[in-house]
């Protein structure tokens, strides 16, 4: 019964939240042979101001791209 928790900066559309919802799904089936009605995928998406690396947030650094 695989868990799988992944955490993503915010922005993605539904769409590809779901894309990769089937390919973590796929990648536990494939790799481990779990049954798809036992795998548990959740994603927390973490606004920018909320990630930072090297001391600096992803808002920071967007508004630096600017």
């Amino acid at each position: 019964m695989p868990l799988i928790e992944v955490s993503i900066a915010r922005g993605r559309t539904p769409e590809q939240l779901r894309s990769l919802i089937s390919e973590l799904h796929r990648a536990a089936e494939s790799s481990v042979g779990a049954a798809p009605e036992n795998t548990t995928v959740i994603i927390r998406e973490i606004e920018h101001e909320h990630w930072s690396r090297g001391n600096q947030t992803i808002a920071e650094r967007n508004a630096v791209a600017r």
